[in-house]
């Protein structure tokens, strides 16, 4: 094993470009869109419709899966994950966007806990794209400006009915809302995901899982409608599942994933 410690600043810095060309060339071979996954109607355990401005809250078994999919023009929705069996380790967006060296969430990437362990996996993804930046809407942002219900509120109430509290929210993922940035720094959102837009994530571990149908904070419109929710047991990850071989620092983090059921 390396030992970090004995090296010097220009051997750290040296580390570091390795890391980031290595990770450049994996996303130079990352797979393209996918096709909405084949799931076996013997493999369904519920379905719903989550209409806008509402919220769910669903406990996830290792190895189900979630298929999230755009009824309509939809331009965000959050989503926040914890480890069922330990709720004090939650989704962290830092870890998940630093140790993939990418802020764009799609098949084959992970969601990171804050506890170096993988949360979920992307096993499918039409390519709308996600936000791990700015978090949910609140109270004074949004197309409502406060007149409606917020993602910030909506994820508070979700996380009640879990016995949690406000302190156990962190920044969540925004699915199906593609931040851009402009020359000058300054943030936008693309414009609202098309109907179809989906993302499907696999469970590895044990999950409470929120999710707020509510607009991207930068979203200048409402243009969200009810999303399609399907539970499902998924297949068991191949030996080349592309998620837990993607890369480097998703095969340590699924090692100490897997350390948690032994």
């Amino acid at each position: 094993m390396l030992d970090l410690d004995s090296l010097t600043p220009d051997q750290y810095r040296a580390r570091y470009n390795q890391l980031q060309e290595r990770a450049r060339a994996r996303a130079q071979a990352a797979p393209p869109a996918a096709a909405p996954p084949v799931i076996a109607p013997s493999s369904i355990i519920s379905t719903a419709s989550l209409p806008p401005e509402a919220y769910i809250t669903l406990k996830l078994r290792r190895g189900e899966a979630l298929h999230i999919e755009t009824q309509a023009a939809t331009t965000g929705a959050s989503l926040m994950l914890w480890n069922a069996d330990d709720p004090t380790e939650r989704y962290n967006p830092g870890d998940t966007v630093k140790l993939q060296w990418t802020t764009r969430l799609t098949t084959g990437r992970v969601l990171f806990s804050d506890m170096g362990r993988i949360l979920a996996s992307i096993i499918a993804d039409s390519g709308a794209g996600h936000d791990p930046i700015l978090g949910p809407s609140t109270p004074t942002t949004g197309p409502h400006g406060g007149t409606a219900r917020n993602g910030r509120d909506n994820l508070r109430n979700a996380a009640a009915k879990f016995g949690l509290n406000r302190r156990d929210l962190g920044p969540s993922l925004t699915l199906f809302a593609a931040l851009r940035v402009d020359p000058h720094g300054r943030m936008n959102l693309a414009p609202a995901a098309p109907p179809g837009s989906f993302i499907t994530l696999r469970a590895e571990l044990n999950l409470l899982l929120a999710l707020s149908n509510t607009p991207h904070p930068l979203a200048a419109a409402a243009n969200t409608g009810p999303l399609a929710l399907t539970r499902f047991t998924a297949p068991p990850p191949a030996a080349d599942d592309l998620c837990r071989s993607f890369s480097e620092e998703a095969q340590r983090g699924f090692a100490n994933t897997d350390a948690w059921f032994r």
